[in-house]
């Protein structure tokens, strides 16, 4: 079916096969023709957050906008003790049997928040796969829980509610969602949302309002204090080695407390960057200069 949001896209699910999912379903909007770009969204959104981007981009590019597993009209499988079906590995490597199974063994890809950790594990796990990549407003996972001070924690305090053991964060967000979710949009775009197209807030708050989500998107942040360090701290050495663009909000927390494009330097090979004049919602707040931006980096 089509969508509102994005014109001309054909909206489905598609259902994976790859050694950290059997027959898991997400869902994927899908538009455009060339060389095919991968959009990942961040938390707590869905991959409508790409609305004002991905119909320009579909001019040159076929552009593939999924929701992750745990968030929007995805599945969202049952977690494990060391939260593993919501690492970044186990969602890297959704991405991965996606972009395969749509024909794509090569592509380049964006992730804002959440889906930027996704890229910066796909270009690890996958390196042959990933041609070149883009992160949005984030510093390592690594790196923040490494260096956090008081501002840090104080600014991120999410990071260490939602990795809380079940069911202490579902409960108290499960009371009253829409209010959780209007503070989180709020403080993260420095206290104005007029921007969020009022159908692509509606989506984030009925797919946030379901106890699953909120339970599942917990799970991504139980996963990111655990099973995402074990794995990064293993791979401390490595560095991404494709074009790595990184853009930050120049009104966001992370511009305030680290140098962003600083903390990629020993992550990535030669990464490049600036920051947009925007809070944490880059695609949504400014899309004319993070459209630039990927013009500039990705190739059609």
């Amino acid at each position: 079916m089509s969508t509102d949001l994005f014109p001309g896209f054909i909206q489905d699910r598609i259902t994976l096969t790859h050694s950290h999912a059997e027959g898991l379903e997400l869902n994927v909007r899908i538009g455009g023709s060339g060389r095919p770009l991968l959009l990942i969204h961040g938390y707590p959104q869905t991959g409508a957050m790409w609305h004002k981007l991905a119909p320009v981009l579909a001019e040159n590019f076929t552009v593939v906008v999924p929701d992750l597993r745990g968030y929007g009209a995805s599945d969202k499988p049952t977690t494990d003790p060391q939260h593993l079906p919501y690492s970044k590995r186990a969602m890297a490597a959704d991405m991965a049997a996606l972009m395969a199974g749509l024909g794509h063994k090569t592509f380049q890809v964006a992730g804002h928040d959440r889906g930027g950790r996704v890229t910066h594990r796909l270009c690890l796990d996958h390196p042959d796969a990933v041609e070149r990549a883009a992160v949005l407003d984030i510093v390592p996972t690594h790196t923040l829980f490494n260096t956090a001070t008081h501002a840090v924690a104080h600014a991120y305090y999410h990071w260490y509610f939602l990795a809380q053991a079940a069911p202490l964060p579902e409960t108290l967000i499960g009371a009253d969602p829409d209010f959780y979710l209007n503070r989180k949009f709020g403080g993260w775009s420095a206290g104005e949302t007029g921007f969020f197209d009022p159908r692509a807030m509606a989506e984030y708050k009925a797919a946030y309002g379901r106890p699953e989500t909120i339970h599942a998107t917990c799970e991504d942040y139980r996963a990111a204090a655990t099973i995402d360090l074990e794995h990064d701290a293993a791979d401390l050495d490595r560095r991404v080695g494709c074009p790595f663009l990184v853009l930050w909000g120049a009104k966001a927390p992370m511009h305030a407390n680290y140098d962003v494009l600083d903390t990629w330097r020993n992550k990535a090979v030669d990464p490049t960057g600036h920051a947009v004049e925007a809070g944490h919602f880059l695609a949504e707040e400014n899309p004319e200069q993070t459209l630039a931006a990927f013009n500039g980096h990705f190739v059609p």
